[in-house]
């Protein structure tokens, strides 16, 4: 019998942990990126940052998946500690919502919205929903739905299997015993930690703690000190993830630490030493699983307000473990941490992507000043943006290859697959950069200079070309498709500017108004323009296109420019109108 009640117990523990991270992985895709932007920019005080983090952490059910990605901000410097320190103590109140959930089990009563509230009821209606939505609708967003309610599903069915195996145990003296022994606020409080050090989660070691109430010999007393002890084994999975973080990284996951350590032991000795002397009358109560609700909510909420005002105390005692360096530890562009959560991941490579776009732009715009004049230091500078940019890349495509296994939804995964194939051609616009410094060099050291005509027609065109990079990095780095429409028809501006600057090149060459040593030159520096606008084109395709699963970029382009799509009309129309806008002094 005992063994049948413990392969019941183990199975209802598989589905419960189970159902747990089903529904906690579906809301975190279903959130996506968002996650970021909302505790990475919207964290500006304490105070703001701890009911983002109370509000992050009950979407997506896991204290500890709010923490290390808040460490990996930290190690990569979107977020600082200050910041960090009021999402943590809101992850703590908001990883509570799951012991309220649970909670539903404890509900009596004959009436129809009791009954219908009721695991038994409840679980089955939101299952049927739940696989109608996930295996029966194609939108992304109704299989996520219909994902979290099947996690929802085996997640208070796993509670109902534990319960119900767990329920013999209270005819048993040894287990009677054994609570009465937990108790012991250090005893209850070392195995508190020890259960959800071991399976890194306090909303399922709490969740555990309400199955073991079925057995009716956990009382309140012995609640206690061990959803106490929960509190500081959470923090067991911030600190695993801090190996190989920055110092900044390694006190975030001790602000949390400490924060909990502090907590138990203030709370733990005022509410001790008052049963002390006056013994709390409910302490011998038998707990339910909205009692461990209450005491894990209630704990966490008074921890909170009595820390979060002494939140500078918290940061200071962290310097004090870690120490400042006089040598300065550089931010980690892309923390391996947040791979856990890969619509987080997703999202901080789209960033990086952006600064390295950011990069190519800038260092086209100072390649392009070192033609008129020349300096050996700007010459450096560019090298170094165009070195920036080579590591941007390097970075990218290995985090985005640890990305390709992971599951992703139809939107990030669209997202993974334009930036593999747009970074190389991102990276690209600066090696152009290179290139036209270069030349600026040449036309320094051979004293070159072109014409007052040629130097207009120069200009128009390297507007033209800054522009069309211009608007593909502002695209770019918010997704704006509407703006990726725009760079095809700059493009060909380009493309049809510099063949006019070719041939009035000729002219001038046959009219003995130039020399052939100018036009190497110039051919250098034409050629860098006319594929850094080619590197634009395939940036936006890329997004218009190929991340959407339809036609390649070539195909899409022979169809745009031949009339064949919807948007050929308007191609047409914004083609005409950047023509017009570069044109040349003696074509207005």
């Amino acid at each position: 019998m005992y063994l049948l009640k413990i392969i019941t117990l183990l199975g209802g523990l598989a589905l419960f942990l189970f159902g747990m991270d089903t529904m906690g992985k579906s809301l975190e895709r279903l959130a996506g990126g968002k996650l970021q932007t909302v505790l990475a920019k919207m964290s500006s005080t304490v105070f703001r940052g701890f009911f983002l983090g109370l509000a992050v952490t009950a979407v997506i059910q896991s204290s500890s998946a709010t923490t290390v990605m808040v460490v990996g901000f930290v190690n990569s410097g979107i977020m600082t500690l200050k910041q960090a320190i009021g999402v943590i103590m809101g992850s703590n109140v908001g990883t509570t919502v799951t012991s309220w959930l649970l909670s539903l089990t404890a509900l009596e009563g004959d009436s129809f919205i009791v009954q219908f509230f009721k695991p038994s009821t409840l679980a089955p209606l939101l299952g049927t929903v739940g696989i109608v939505l996930y295996m029966f609708t194609k939108k992304e967003k109704n299989k996520g739905i219909g994902a979290i309610l099947l996690g929802f599903m085996a997640l208070m069915t796993g509670m109902d299997l534990m319960s119900d195996s767990m329920a013999f145990l209270k005819e048993e003296q040894w287990f009677a015993n054994l609570m009465v022994s937990f108790s012991n606020p250090i005893l209850g409080i070392l195995v508190g930690a020890a259960l959800t050090a071991i399976i890194q989660s306090s909303s399922a070691s709490v969740g555990i703690l309400q199955g073991l109430c079925s057995t009716g010999v956990i009382s309140i007393g012995t609640a206690i000190p061990i959803i106490l002890g929960q509190n500081i084994g959470t923090c067991v999975t911030a600190m695993l993830s801090t190996v190989g973080a920055n110092r900044n990284a390694r006190r975030t996951a001790l602000v949390h630490l400490y924060f909990n350590i502090v907590g138990v032991v203030i709370v733990g000795l005022v509410f001790y030493m008052i049963h002390m002397i006056h013994p709390w009358a409910f302490m011998d109560d038998i707990a339910g699983p909205t009692d461990i609700a209450v005491v894990h909510t209630g704990f966490n909420l008074i921890a909170t307000a009595l820390l979060l005002p002494m939140s500078r105390l918290l940061e200071k005692l962290a310097y004090m473990t870690i120490p400042q360096q006089k040598v300065h530890q550089a931010p980690v562009l892309l923390d391996p941490r947040l791979l856990a959560t890969p619509a987080v991941a997703i999202q901080r490579a789209m960033d990086v992507a952006g600064q390295m776009a950011d990069t190519s732009l800038d260092a086209m715009k100072k390649a392009i000043d070192l033609t008129k004049n020349f300096t050996e230091a700007g010459l450096e500078e560019v090298k170094e943006l165009e070195d920036q940019t080579d590591l941007y890349e390097d970075a990218l495509g290995s985090y985005l290859v640890k990305l390709t296994g992971q599951r992703l939804s139809v939107h990030d995964n669209r997202m993974l697959n334009t930036l593999l194939y747009t970074i190389s051609d991102i990276e690209r616009i600066a090696d152009h950069a290179v290139a036209v410094a270069k030349a600026g060099q040449e036309m320094a050291q051979k004293n070159i200079r072109f014409s007052p005509q040629a130097m207009e027609e120069l200009a128009v065109l390297e507007q033209a070309m800054l522009d069309v990079i211009g608007n593909t990095v502002q695209a770019y780095k918010t997704n704006d498709l509407y703006q990726a429409m725009k760079v095809e028809p700059q493009e060909q501006v380009v493309d049809v500017l510099v063949k006019e600057v070719k041939s009035r090149h000729v002219r001038r060459l046959r009219d003995g108004l130039c020399t052939v040593e100018y036009g190497f030159i110039l051919e250098d520096l034409l050629t860098a323009y006319e594929r850094s606008a080619d590197h634009c084109s395939n940036v936006a395709i890329e997004m218009l296109q190929v991340s959407e699963g339809k036609l390649e970029a070539h195909e899409y382009l022979n169809a745009l420019k031949d009339g064949k799509l919807s948007e050929s009309a308007q191609f047409t129309e914004r083609f005409k109108k950047y023509r017009a806008r570069y044109a040349f002094p003696d074509e207005q």
